[in-house]
């Protein structure tokens, strides 16, 4: 069974910020804008390893991402779901891609992803969802 409804899957093609929520050390929501995408498996967005975001899923692999269709405001998609791994290799690539769907960069500028070597890609594995329009 798709978790994802078909009827709103495109929210990924488009340039939607997604909001992630993770829970925080003392059990507080904590909620910062990503981009993100869907292979038909699994959401995936790229990050860094030691921001909070990171800390909080490592700690707790519960996860919640909304985003808006960027065209229809009463149109949006929640996907609650765990992190199921943190891919290091290709994460620059994602980062690379998601420039490009959001900017349309080739490339995200280096010296906004420094250090290089801590960025990665979590892999969300798809539970609920719940969706509008």
């Amino acid at each position: 069974m798709d978790v994802i409804p078909a009827s709103h899957r495109d929210l990924f093609d488009l340039p939607a910020v997604w909001h992630v929520a993770t829970i925080g050390p003392d059990g507080a929501p904590h909620v910062s804008p990503v981009w993100a995408t869907f292979d038909g498996t699994h959401v995936r967005f790229p990050h860094a390893e030691g921001r909070q975001k990171w800390r909080n899923l490592c700690a707790d692999d519960r996860v919640a991402l909304s985003a808006v269709d960027p065209s229809n405001d009463e149109r949006y998609l929640e996907v609650r779901g765990r992190v199921v791994a943190w891919e290091k290799d290709g994460a620059l690539e994602l980062l690379d891609s998601m420039a490009h769907k959001y900017r349309g960069e080739d490339e995200f500028p280096r010296e906004n992803a420094a250090p290089l070597d801590r960025r990665c890609t979590a892999v969300v594995e798809p539970l609920h969802c719940t969706s509008m329009g």
